[in-house]
């Protein structure tokens, strides 16, 4: 009999240790199987009675195979839908080594700069590309989407004219219409005034915080704004625009009309459609207000040898450190997606965007002529590339015609369609939209309108831009593909990522992003949907998003799932408005009181602050619990205004509460709901349900739990989990006037960046139940073990049962510090000599690294991390005995770069040997910062927006 090979499942290969290393970890840790670590780790009253009833584990082609049928579903069409969102071209070098690049999309947010300078400079691209463009002077390094980004703006608008703060907001009738929809529902949470008028008419009566401007607006019209932002001036408000980027190739800049802000998206700079997100929108503002920029800064700083580098600047701005002072919940950006715009302006250069701009242009000015020659009117004579057609009563007509022609139009009412033009957009494309509107035969006009300027319409005069923008040498350096291609080999060897060696971070889950779970995002099948197109043409999406979502909701135990928060921190917020809608849905508008433990996620404090509640601190036990006196405390002080407590659970310490239930129990009992952040759902998954526990709701984290890669600091998706009577509260569709009777949306599309979807769902589609439940068990193996080994080197701050944390633990180094000198930041540049990421550094407790380790890293990648930090502790008590201060030890001077270990002025107390080589192993493989320790003082001090030139790093 022929004995069948076993072939390895999914699971097997997500998994780290093989059954040999997970025999030797428990046997660390005292136990003789996984089963009963476990049982005794995960307090018994939350456990799961049941295994998850999720369909069988598939394989890989399997899965893949699915993904294809599920794809076929969706019919590709020609997009000229826009109301935000184009049809592009990503250039192939850029997708095959950015999107679909490791090295790129498995990298961390760079907080620890010295590690992240390839990602940091192509951030700064960014930024120096929309600065120049938008013509302001600062720029941020991406938000969420066009519409949440207007609704920052607005807040910034708010907190920055202290003359009239408490004005209201008004908001131009041109605006689209998902942005109009988003700023209304921040509005009515925090209770301040909208108005939505025709600003071309003028200003309205009374006081006045900001104005937020379209250019172009979604009719397409192209307006010069500079009246109505000079009569805004003069009355005291701010001014917001958000621009089309790519439209400020060739019309004025918000910055050089007068606005204070500007903002929008960057999806048309090479980034795919991706059925709504994820893209990296924008925000630009003039000096003076940039303290108050949400998000995140790209700043230059110096290193300790003088070299520049580059660092996140103002980072005391970042929300988990503000907490309820927070100017936004913004944790999440889209950096992934904004390193592709950046690379997408430096591979075309000024000079090729702004043809790119001029040929979508050209072609719509060739269209209205053609249109208008036919006897059809045109709302606006002047516009970029967007017309808005009138066709009273037959607009159905012509979208259907159009759609046979394999072209989507955008139906705006019975009476008038739109149409944009883009990158893609080619001559017969016109022609087949020409004939939609009845005008045959169109095909020449349509050439002549090209190759000739029409007259009396188009852009006008004093609107065509004359200044100069993206000088930098950045832009005119990389036209070849062979350039490009070096250009970002040459920043991402600069960095680490998951790629390259394991990422500890504690509350951040760093895990495998398999290569088969991110194959489908770039299918044109999925990635080339509009997220307006009709809905019998996403059949596929909405198939997966719909299974997706039910998943979701058999792992968690709730009865509702929305995916549309494209970021942890809106899941946040969203499921906190739900908790606000359905109070006052019973008439207790006065439940606003939000209590918050003392160690939560600092988004959690901020999120809260913008769904309209007041935040309340309950204090922290001195085993790191919920201080159950403080908490039953604040219930009874707050009983009758009490809307809602935040708790992670397993706890931000890293550790299963036994008393979570209790908790719970107390907050209904007074009439609150419980919200359960999942920031930490990798240490349930299989076995426990927040959702049965105790949880009214939970937002989930897909780029950690699920799969999906950080891509150095977003894109993530947090979608929101709901027991039954919050369902009716959970996101509705921005895109339609009543939100389909549902909750406030917190995104611009229905579906937030559904482009990143397909790969949560092939991980929980190959890992199945089991698979999904061993991950999770070994997740606590791995913690536990590295807790029980490093143990006696830096001492465990917090255990649960039997001394064992969850899927993380918390290494505390104060009294090392108060001794030695040597602080957790030094410990955390060390690391990198050894060719680590360091864990979470003093969150949540100050002078400590939480490591998480995940379920993902084997045995042999596990001991490298512990031999490094053996090797450290080493190091902390050379200087505890002498051998060198902590200024001169190697600890305060880390990390060494290539340059120093090979300087002849080596004159440092330690050896080269240990400085560079500190383990054996490293010689064989060594990583090298490309700078050394970095002065965050002096890069606050320098919000330069502009790459420094290459003669800087010479000198």
């Amino acid at each position: 009999m022929t004995v069948q090979p076993t072939i390895a499942t999914f699971a097997e290969r997500h998994i780290g240790p093989r059954n040999s290393d997970a025999e030797t970890m428990l046997k660390q840790l005292g136990y003789t199987s996984l089963e009963d670590l476990v049982d005794t780790a995960v307090p018994a009253n939350i456990r799961q009675s049941a295994p998850l009833e999720l369909p069988a584990a598939r394989s890989e082609a399997e899965v893949l195979a699915d993904l294809r049928a599920l794809a076929a579903k969706n019919i590709t069409a020609v997009q000229m839908i826009g109301q935000g969102y184009y049809d592009t071209i990503t250039p192939p070098v850029i997708r095959r080594n950015v999107v679909e690049s490791p090295a790129w999309y498995t990298a961390y947010t760079p907080y620890q700069p010295e590690i992240s300078q390839g990602r940091l400079e192509a951030l700064l691209n960014f930024q120096t590309m929309v600065s120049d463009l938008t013509g302001l002077e600062i720029a941020n390094a991406s938000l969420l989407d066009e519409a949440t980004a207007v609704a920052e703006a607005v807040l910034l608008m708010r907190r920055a004219n202290k003359k009239h703060a408490d004005g209201k907001t008004v908001l131009d009738a041109d605006l689209l219409p998902q942005t109009i929809a988003i700023v209304k529902g921040r509005a009515e949470a925090l209770d301040f005034e909208i108005e939505v008028a025709d600003l071309s008419a003028g200003l309205p009566e009374g006081e006045i915080s900001g104005i937020v401007l379209q250019q172009p607006g979604v009719s397409g019209h192209v307006a010069d704004h500079s009246k109505v932002i000079a009569d805004a001036k003069e009355r005291g408000a701010m001014v917001t625009v958000a621009a089309d980027l790519l439209a400020l190739t060739l019309i004025t800049p918000p910055g050089e009309q007068g606005a204070d802000i500007a903002v929008g998206n960057t999806q048309r700079f090479g980034v795919p459609l991706f059925f709504g997100g994820p893209h990296a929108a924008y925000m630009a503002v003039h000096k003076g207000v940039e303290r108050q920029l949400p998000g995140r800064l790209v700043g230059v700083s110096k290193d300790n040898a003088g070299l520049p580098a580059y660092r996140l600047a103002l980072q005391t701005r970042e929300q988990h450190i503000r907490r309820e002072k927070a100017t936004s919940n913004i944790c999440t950006a889209q950096a992934l997606l904004a390193i592709v715009a950046g690379m997408y302006g430096v591979y075309h250069g000024p000079e090729g965007l702004k043809a790119i701009a001029q040929r979508a242009h050209n072609q719509t000015r060739a269209l209205a002529s053609v249109l208008k020659g036919a006897g059809l009117e045109l709302v606006s004579e002047h516009f970029f590339d967007t017309l808005t057609v009138k066709v009273p009563g037959k607009a159905a007509d012509v979208i259907k015609a159009a759609e046979a022609k394999g072209i989507n139009l955008r139906v705006i009412d019975a009476d008038h369609v739109g149409i944009s033009t883009g990158e893609s957009t080619t001559a017969e494309h016109l022609s087949a939209v020409a004939e939609a509107f009845g005008v045959a035969g169109a095909a020449e006009d349509i050439a002549a309108g090209l190759s000739a300027e029409p007259e009396g319409f188009g852009l006008e005069q004093g609107m065509q831009r004359t200044s100069s923008y993206m000088q930098h040498p950045v832009f005119h350096s990389h036209r070849s593909e062979t350039q490009m291609l070096r250009y970002l080999r040459r920043l991402s060897d600069r960095d680490l990522a998951l790629d390259r060696t394991m990422i500890p971070l504690g509350s951040c889950t760093m895990k495998l992003n398999a290569t088969a779970e991110m194959e489908s995002m770039t299918w044109p099948e999925f990635a080339s949907i509009h997220p307006f197109a009709p809905a019998h043409q996403t059949k596929g999406w909405r198939e997966l998003i719909e299974d997706l979502e039910a998943r979701l909701s058999t792992i968690t135990g709730y009865a509702g799932v929305s995916i549309q928060p494209n970021a942890g921190s809106q899941g946040e917020y969203a499921g906190l408005l739900a908790i606000r809608r359905y109070h006052l849905s019973r008439g207790d508008e006065q439940r606003n009181v939000c209590l918050i433990p003392a160690s939560a996620h600092g988004t959690n404090a901020a999120s809260a602050v913008l769904a309209g509640m007041k935040v309340v601190v309950v204090a922290t036990a001195q085993d790191g619990t919920i201080d159950h006196s403080d908490l039953n405390a604040k219930i009874e002080q707050h009983k009758d205004s009490l809307s809602a407590i935040m708790i992670t659970y397993p706890s931000t310490h890293g550790v299963y509460d036994a008393d979570v239930r209790e908790v719970c129990d107390a907050v209904h009992a007074a009439g609150g709901q419980v919200y359960i952040d999942g920031a930490n759902l990798n240490a349930l998954v299989g076995l426990a349900q927040p959702g049965k526990f105790g949880g009214d709701v939970s937002h989930l984290n897909l780029h950690k739990t699920f799969c999906i890669p950080h891509g150095g600091g977003g894109p993530g998706v947090g979608p929101v989990a709901v027991a039954e009577h919050l369902v009716p509260f959970l996101p509705g569709n921005a895109a339609l006037a009543e939100h389909e009777g549902k909750g406030v949306p917190v995104s611009a599309s229905e579906y937030g960046s559904a482009g990143v979807l397909p790969i949560s769902w092939a991980y929980v589609a190959m890992m199945g139940g089991e698979g999904l439940t061993n991950a999770t068990k070994t997740a606590l193996l791995a913690g536990n073990y590295i807790a029980s080994r490093l143990n006696e080197y830096f001492p465990v701050l917090y255990t649960g049962n039997d001394g064992l944390v969850a899927h993380e633990c918390i290494l505390d180094l104060r009294e090392l510090t108060a001794k030695s000198g040597v602080t957790a930041e030094d410990v955390a540049k060390r690391l990198i000599d050894f060719g680590f990421h360091a864990p979470t550094l003093s969150f949540p407790v100050a002078g400590t690294l939480m490591v998480e380790p995940t379920e993902s890293e084997d045995l042999a990648e596990i001991e490298r991390f512990i031999e490094a930090m053996i090797a450290i502790r080493g190091e902390i008590d050379q200087v505890i005995k002498g051998d060198f201060s902590v200024e001169e030890s190697p600890l305060r001077l880390s990390p060494h770069t290539a340059a120093a270990a090979i300087s002849s002025d080596w004159d440092r107390k330690y050896s080269r040997e240990q400085g560079v080589f500190p383990v054996p192993g490293l010689k064989q493989d060594k990583y090298f910062a490309p700078v050394g320790r970095i002065d965050g003082a002096a890069g606050d001090r320098n919000l330069v927006c502009s790459c420094p030139p290459i003669e800087e790093f010479a000198n």
